[in-house]
């Protein structure tokens, strides 16, 4: 399967992990920068319960 959006997320990871010689801390660091800077609300979902079953197993 052949997706246009996936392969162009890969190939700006790639383009990005490239930039910074594929230093996993350096590429990190440019990441949080960003998201730091960026004015957008940020949202945390808080994670969904599991229901118990509650039916005869």
């Amino acid at each position: 399967m052949n997706d246009e959006i996936i392969a162009e997320i890969r190939k700006y990871r790639k383009e990005h992990a490239t930039s910074f010689n594929y230093d996993i801390k350096k590429n990190y660091a440019d990441l949080k920068a960003k998201e730091l800077k960026n004015p957008h609300k940020k949202v945390t979902l808080a994670p969904k319960r599991l229901l118990k079953p509650t039916g005869p197993d």
